[in-house]
């Protein structure tokens, strides 16, 4: 410990700068998941679009990479100008040694917390804040990040959860009466998903499915 102190104390502060951006640099990389999941739109876009491909019962079609990676890029497309806030106000200042790491935190929160706060919805919010005994806050500002980001979460989880049963309504239909049909016609040992599944492709294309999909996923954010 004393070897490690030793060679701080007798570094170019200079270098000891460009070390202690590196070591934020790289904690940011390691917890850049956990951000990218839990305080963006990454959440609810990738259920909704896992919902699409679970409705249309075509297995592995698209694949998980690819509906990640339109997820990944939707969500970029969404959150560029927080981003851009963030990248402002923050991390620009701290580069440029204007600001001190405490304080870029404090303003990289703003832009992030406003975002989060025009999505959550009040009764979660209140639900963590009243297990940890907070009092009502004038502003989103004053909630701390380790309550509005599960606050967020599971509000995501919610709208996603619900934008996916009306993607599945229409699908349910085709299937029901898919499988009325084949029992009329004593049919009973051909799997319904069989025939359901062209027709709902069909209905999926006719209606521009993909386009309506993403429009709602838009312009929900």
């Amino acid at each position: 410990m004393n070897e490690f102190i030793d060679i701080f104390s007798g570094s170019d502060p200079e270098d000891i700068s460009t070390s202690v951006k590196l070591l934020l640099l790289l904690t940011v990389l390691s917890l850049a998941p956990g951000i990218l999941i839990l305080m963006t739109s990454f959440t609810r876009i990738l259920i909704v679009l896992s919902f699409v491909r679970t409705s249309l019962a075509t297995q592995q079609m698209p694949p998980n990479q690819v509906l990640v990676g339109i997820a990944l890029f939707l969500t970029f497309f969404i959150m560029a100008p927080t981003f851009q806030e963030v990248n402002n106000q923050a991390l620009t200042p701290l580069f440029n040694e204007e600001i001190t790491l405490d304080e870029a935190y404090e303003e990289a929160s703003i832009p992030m917390k406003d975002f989060m706060g025009k999505h959550t919805r009040q009764k979660d919010l209140a639900l963590f804040m009243n297990y940890s005994g907070m009092e009502r806050p004038e502003t989103i500002q004053d909630v701390p990040l380790t309550t509005l980001v599960p606050a967020f979460a599971i509000s995501e989880l919610k709208t996603a959860f619900q934008m996916g049963f009306m993607i599945f309504v229409p699908f349910l239909v085709i299937d029901m009466a898919v499988a009325s049909v084949l029992m009329s016609m004593g049919m009973m040992m051909l799997p319904p998903v069989m025939i359901s599944l062209p027709f709902k492709i069909l209905l999926f294309v006719l209606v521009d499915g993909w386009f309506l999909i993403t429009k709602s996923l838009l312009e929900g954010f």
